[in-house]
């Protein structure tokens, strides 16, 4: 049974930083590229990083570039999200999420329909 769960959510001041993680159990995580999603309340769910399954090859949406890295140790089965310079924009639930075919690589990033497995999400919050 694969298992998908975020961590590191939460409210932070305008400017702030925060640190997301997912830890993934119940199949070879080294093999499968990972991303992570936010959605907005009764807006579609949008790719905002994905990394390849060796970590050597990342895409970042415009609006997060210089801000937020996403990064993988696929030694520990853990996805990491770190968020710089947070904007009030990037308020939303954020998602781990697991490419259901292993070693693929889509440029512009992972499409909804790529993926296998999703976390339950958590909330960022950005401002008062």
């Amino acid at each position: 049974q694969v298992q998908v769960m975020e961590s590191g959510g939460g409210s932070v001041e305008v400017g702030g930083s925060l640190t997301l993680s997912c830890t993934v159990s119940g199949l070879p995580f080294g093999d499968y590229g990972m991303a992570w999603f936010r959605q907005i309340p009764e807006q579609n769910r949008e790719v905002v990083s994905h990394i390849s399954h060796t970590g050597m090859t990342v895409y970042e949406i415009d609006s997060v570039k210089g801000r937020f890295t996403i990064s993988r140790d696929n030694t520990k089965n853990i996805l990491y999200l770190v968020m710089t310079r947070l904007k009030p924009e990037d308020t939303a639930t954020y998602y781990c999420a697991v490419d259901a075919a292993p070693s693929r690589w889509r440029t512009g990033g992972l499409w909804l329909s790529d993926i296998g497995f999703w976390g339950q999400g958590t909330q960022v919050i950005v401002g008062s």
